[in-house]
């Protein structure tokens, strides 16, 4: 399960963005410092889009924590979608890859193969998460459903990608989140090899 992704994209290029798709965002606390990042992992600081609840129209981009602590003390970088509406607090996550991680094909590897997605026709995208307040503050999580044609090669499920068209639906509660949570088109999520340290453990709920 994704506990790994990436983000090179600049915020002023991923802003032109959104504004080109008539989605109106800002920025109330100023714009976030992110760095290009090959690596992004639970816990840290990393950009997320939300519906202002000001009601202003205008959504805002923060950094936020990603996962917040579970019962067990672990952290929730990850959510079932299977039986849940999502009718407040969704939040788009910016990224432009994501890792999954699987046994070393090559049996005298002791780390496990690392594989890079990315998006087929743009160079950046947005990840379905939701966002609640915890006691490290606020903080997201990432979707996850079956995988499908593309994922399931590597992972029996999956984080949930949205195509561009989705972006502004996701963010509307009144939305219903089966008619956005669905798989992208086969070989919209081309996948490369990479290597990296195993995947940390997490709580998945």
């Amino acid at each position: 399960m994704c506990n790994d992704y990436r983000l090179l994209i600049d915020i002023a290029s991923i802003a032109e963005d959104f504004e080109g798709l008539k989605i109106k965002i800002g920025m109330p606390e100023g714009a976030p410092n992110v760095p290009a990042r090959e690596d992004i992992r639970m816990t840290d600081m990393a950009p997320i889009v939300r519906r202002s609840e000001a009601g202003s129209g205008i959504d805002e981009l923060l950094n936020r924590r990603w996962s917040w602590p579970g019962r067990n003390g672990k952290p929730v970088y990850n959510f079932r979608t299977e039986g849940r509406e999502f009718t407040s607090s969704r939040c788009l996550i910016l990224a432009d890859g994501f890792y999954e991680f699987t046994d070393p094909a090559d049996s005298k590897q002791k780390r496990l193969d690392k594989w890079l997605f990315t998006m087929a026709d743009h160079d950046w995208f947005c990840i379905a998460g939701i966002w609640r307040e915890s006691p490290m503050g606020e903080a997201f999580t990432m979707l996850t459903m079956d995988a499908g044609p593309d994922i399931a090669p590597y992972h029996h499920r999956q984080i949930i990608p949205l195509a561009r068209d989705q972006w502004a639906d996701w963010l509307d509660p009144g939305v219903p989140a089966k008619k956005v949570l669905r798989w992208l088109p086969q070989g919209s999520l081309p996948v490369t090899q990479v290597y990296g340290a195993p995947p940390a453990q997490g709580a998945l709920l």
